[in-house]
């Protein structure tokens, strides 16, 4: 029988690229705010940041649709020590950049007080393609994230882990909550990057759950013949196939002030992964869960972060969501030495007992009365330090 996705530029080539994946190959992307140092407010220099980047570090930079915003990604690494590392000497290579340039770098979800309205959308195909497309709902999405590419070789196999991998995307989101402010007042929701970006963009959040490979191309098959996608990176979903890496990425976190935290949310959906490959392998079948009943779980984690309940999706019994994680942290845990997991993983209990982003923002906040853009000042100090601290304790394999 001819294959039918046969005319298809989209899936070209893919189905092999993911037959010659290595398993658990590790990529980490970060995305930062281009400010300005003393009013802490968003500028649109991302062409002069990358222009001014040294030689080796240009590579690793990219743009996210506006031009206050600017993309560090790591290199593929077989083990998360070592995209951390480059991670961490990224971070501060870029810092050091924006240094010269009279600029200052910060992560947060979202920005907590610069308008959209200022921000100017970069002159590239890919987002002028997105503004024509979407205009108000491009224009409007001024966020932040951090995305993990895990390598799974076999497109079977990846579509599968990549199904499971929806279930737990309420819990990653609740650990890496990290925007509670913006427009300059408290959302009441601990991820307000969620609602601006994955409730608003097309094709975006939590996909279908597809069996195989074969089902999951005959969906981007349609996408494509209708003329709803011209390129696979106009699928915006939480978890994805990335189709250019033979990787599954992981994209519902927000962008994490500490790098630390950004490192145990990685090393928590590496092993994870690695976790349901085994059950794969193993024989077992993955339990697969709506998209109804994971929506609501996000909800929770969109609204309430590490301080809510969600759902056991598979009783229909409520618990408090640091239970849920710590019921995804033994899963991680055995594959901490194959995968090369420690010492990152053990940042999540830290997370869990002192609080994510979101809540030391709002404790922050509170202890210098209300004054946001001083809230933002410890945020622009810890992006940067907080790289030196990965440096400093790596080799010891303490973290902060």
């Amino acid at each position: 029988m001819a294959d039918p996705h046969h005319n298809s530029a989209i899936l070209a080539g893919v189905r092999e690229r993911f037959a010659e994946s290595t398993d658990f190959t590790v990529g980490l992307e970060e995305e930062f705010q281009i400010l300005d140092p003393v009013t802490l407010g968003l500028v649109n220099r991302f062409e002069d940041l990358v222009a001014a980047a040294p030689a080796d570090l240009r590579p690793h930079l990219a743009g996210e649709l506006i031009a206050s915003e600017v993309e560090l990604k790591t290199s593929a690494h077989a083990r998360l020590g070592d995209a951390a590392l480059e991670l961490a000497r990224g971070r501060i290579a870029l810092c050091e950049v924006a240094d010269e340039l009279g600029l200052a770098l910060g992560a947060t979800g979202v920005h907590p007080f610069s308008p959209w309205t200022q921000q100017r959308i970069i002159d590239t195909p890919h987002y002028r393609l997105v503004e024509n497309e979407l205009g108000y709902v491009a224009w409007t999405n001024n966020t932040w994230a951090m995305h993990l590419h895990c390598g799974i070789r076999g497109a079977d196999r990846a579509i599968q882990v990549a199904t499971r991998m929806r279930s737990v995307l309420p819990e990653l989101l609740a650990l890496s909550a990290n925007s509670p402010i913006f427009g300059g007042r408290d959302t009441r929701l601990a991820s307000t990057r969620t609602q601006t970006f994955i409730k608003s963009f097309p094709r975006c959040g939590i996909p279908d759950a597809f069996a195989d490979w074969s089902e999951y191309a005959d969906h981007v098959w349609w996408l494509e013949r209708a003329g709803s996608i011209t390129e696979s990176t106009q699928i915006w979903w939480s978890v994805r196939p990335h189709h250019a890496f033979g990787t599954i990425e992981i994209r519902i976190c927000d962008a994490q002030t500490e790098l630390s935290d950004t490192l145990g949310i990685a090393a928590l959906a590496l092993g994870l992964i690695a976790e349901y490959c085994r059950r794969i392998d193993d024989g077992e079948t993955l339990t697969t869960h709506p998209r109804s009943l994971i929506e609501e779980n996000l909800w929770r984690s969109e609204r309430y972060g590490l301080d809510g309940d969600l759902i056991d999706l598979d009783t229909g019994r409520t618990r408090p969501t640091r239970t849920a994680i710590e019921d995804l942290l033994g899963a991680a845990d055995t594959h901490r030495d194959t995968v090369g997991l420690g010492p990152w993983l053990d940042r999540v209990p830290d997370i869990l007992v002192h609080g994510n982003g979101a809540i030391r923002q709002r404790a922050l906040l509170d202890a210098l009365g209300g004054d946001v853009r001083a809230m933002h000042a410890h945020v622009v100090e810890r992006t940067r330090a907080s790289a030196h601290e990965v440096l400093t304790h790596h080799a010891t394999g303490v973290q902060r």
